[in-house]
């Protein structure tokens, strides 16, 4: 079954923003996953917070989401994030197919 990450993203600083998302890109795609949605353009349609930039990444089973966020080689990403942005990180189980 599929899983998510959805991310929620302010960005801290430009350049290790950059920096952050090259490094993650890498290993997302070693792990099996891929963009859904990258920072695109947000809109509210209920609530009352603003929207913040949004990222979703689609992994094959929340199996290979946990092994890439554990992973050595995403662990140089995260250093990084520390200074690049702040984030709440959610990991979502996909719809079993029917």
């Amino acid at each position: 079954m599929t899983a998510y990450v959805i991310s929620e993203v302010e960005m801290r600083d430009p350049d290790e923003f950059e920096a952050y998302r090259t490094l993650a890109a890498k290993t997302i795609a070693q792990y099996g996953g891929r963009y859904l949605v990258r920072g695109g353009k947000t809109e509210l349609a209920e609530g009352n917070l603003p929207p913040k930039a949004i990222v979703i990444v689609e992994f094959p089973s929340m199996a290979r989401l946990k092994e890439w966020y554990a992973s050595t080689e995403y662990a140089e990403a995260l250093k990084v994030r520390q200074t690049a942005l702040e984030r709440r990180l959610m990991f979502v189980e996909g719809v079993a197919e029917t």
